[in-house]
């Protein structure tokens, strides 16, 4: 819990879950300037009963100190259980258990009563707020650390222009927008910046360089009879037998038969007409041909 959080736990803890009685006295230790400091009792109180203080936080019982005070007479004063129950129930994770639990639990980790719209409310709040600040401290360090680099950038770009420029120190300073007095300052400090920066990484081979000369890696055979410089087989076959001297194909112009394989159907050479084809076939060629007793056409003026 941060320092900016304490307040409001405070606020929290005792509406929530510390008897009423003990509010005015932990005020009262709190702001005598001369109280001598409460010796804490966190260790001690988990060891007696661990079923309430260790692991997973879980919502404490109402009036839960009577009961310490009752099962362990004298062992304990209100100031030590009241700095010891504020912690405890101003913590994130009880205001977090306290919202997904429906009951409350006693000393021995039993439940012990439910948990009021109220006190559900409150933690509810405070969760809230809590994030939002969380939220809000974040930004806030984020563009710190944004202006900070971008800080660093100008002087180092400051430090590379100086170490370049051919102009006076005043002219210099007039262009940068910095004053001679404080132009030493901003220098010395991006010298040491620069000095602590991290060297920068290798730079990375190209492909041009990873093969000396452009031949071959390291790490590999010499090239093979029939291989080319450029990493291809020879023209060369090899000992595959000249295309003069492969075996015939099947019959037909196709591949040999393979054994094991279903021979291809046969195709008939020439389809056989139907009788109805081969009637109207013959009926085209009769109407083609004029008819050879058709007498010619008698003249009209006779």
């Amino acid at each position: 819990m941060t320092p900016s959080e304490a307040p409001a736990a405070a606020a929290v803890a005792p509406a929530a879950d510390t008897p009423i009685e003990v509010a005015p006295a932990a005020a009262a230790v709190t702001a005598s300037p001369e109280a001598k400091p409460v010796a804490d009792a966190s260790a001690e109180l988990k060891a007696l009963f661990p079923a309430l203080f260790t692991g997973k936080p879980k919502p404490v019982k109402l009036r839960v100190q009577a009961d310490i005070q009752e099962r362990a007479p004298g062992k304990f004063s209100k100031a030590q259980l009241s700095a010891f129950l504020r912690r405890h129930t101003g913590s994130t994770g009880y205001l977090i258990a306290l919202t997904q639990s429906k009951t409350r639990f006693d000393l021995d980790g039993n439940p012990a009563g439910d948990i009021s719209e109220e006190h559900l409310a409150a933690a509810k709040e405070e969760l809230t707020r809590r994030k939002g600040a969380r939220q809000e401290r974040e930004q806030a360090e984020q563009q710190r650390h944004q202006l900070e680099a971008q800080q660093r950038r100008n002087r180092a770009q400051l430090l590379w222009d100086f170490e370049r420029t051919t102009l006076t120190e005043a002219n210099f300073c007039v262009l940068k927008g910095t004053t001679p007095e404080e132009l030493p300052r901003l220098l010395d400090l991006a010298r040491k910046e620069r000095a602590e920066a991290p060297p920068a990484p290798p730079r990375e081979p190209r492909r041009d360089d990873r093969r000396p000369g452009g031949g071959r890696p390291e790490g590999r055979g010499p090239r093979r009879p029939d291989q080319r410089p450029d990493g291809r087989r020879d023209a060369s076959r090899g000992d595959r037998p000249p295309r003069g001297d492969r075996p015939p194909r099947g019959e037909g112009g196709g591949r040999p038969q393979q054994p094991g394989r279903k021979p291809a159907p046969v195709q008939a050479d020439q389809p056989v007409q139907s009788q109805m084809a081969q009637a109207l076939q013959a009926a085209r060629a009769a109407k083609a041909e004029p008819a050879a007793d058709a007498q010619p056409p008698k003249d009209q003026a006779e």
